[in-house]
């Protein structure tokens, strides 16, 4: 648990958001959530379509409530809280997959500027893979690892106990790692934009 959970160095964080802007996304260095909080925000325009995806580290730093503040944003979120599941859930999942900007995190980052996100559903990988207009992570820095194996196994080791935890008390069923999404490289530079905090969020 340790090894998962430690912050990456000085040396380790250049290392990552040079690699990272190197294969195509855009990536800031924060102290703490507040400063990523802020940076978000500073990034999304005002009154932009706006999907929050489920995150742990967006409750953490206030992100999603701001998302869902009144006048802020067009938030996709609120829409798909309007709709039934059953009767529309075809236009739930359009909402879902090609919102203008899509707001969430990622389980590992790699020392070589890759991001891999882990999912039992899949329901944010379409946005973040292609669909979306535009898409912010905002990454604990505990998240860097040395490479793809690495990556993997925090994944396994780490976030699905945790995950699953959570997913029991909130939805009364497991989680599992069903399917995974690696982005080596955002084919569109400045789509993809990176916040890394120099704090523990999320898992």
């Amino acid at each position: 648990m340790d090894k998962w959970e430690k912050l990456a160095d000085e040396e380790s964080i250049k290392k990552t958001v040079a690699a990272l802007k190197a294969n195509g996304i855009e990536a800031f260095v924060t102290e703490n959530g507040e400063e990523a909080r802020k940076k978000v925000l500073e990034i999304l325009p005002k009154g932009a379509e706006v999907m929050d995806m489920t995150s742990m580290t967006l409750d953490a730093i206030g992100v999603s409530q701001k998302i869902l503040e009144p006048g802020m944003f067009n938030s996709v979120r609120k829409k798909l809280d309007a709709l039934n599941w059953k009767a529309q859930g075809a236009e739930m999942r359009r909402l879902g997959a090609a919102p203008d900007w899509v707001v969430g995190s990622v389980h590992a980052v790699t020392e070589d500027g890759k991001v891999l996100v882990a999912s039992a559903s899949g329901s944010q990988l379409p946005a973040y893979a292609y669909s979306a207009g535009n898409v912010i992570w905002v990454v604990g820095a505990q998240k860097i690892v040395k490479n793809l194996d690495d990556g993997i196994r925090r994944i396994y080791d780490y976030t699905l106990p945790l995950e699953d935890a959570r997913a029991r008390k909130a939805y009364g069923m497991g989680s599992g790692v069903n399917k995974l999404l690696i982005l080596s490289k955002e084919f569109a530079p400045g789509r993809i934009t990176l916040v890394l905090v120099k704090e523990k969020l999320g898992f």
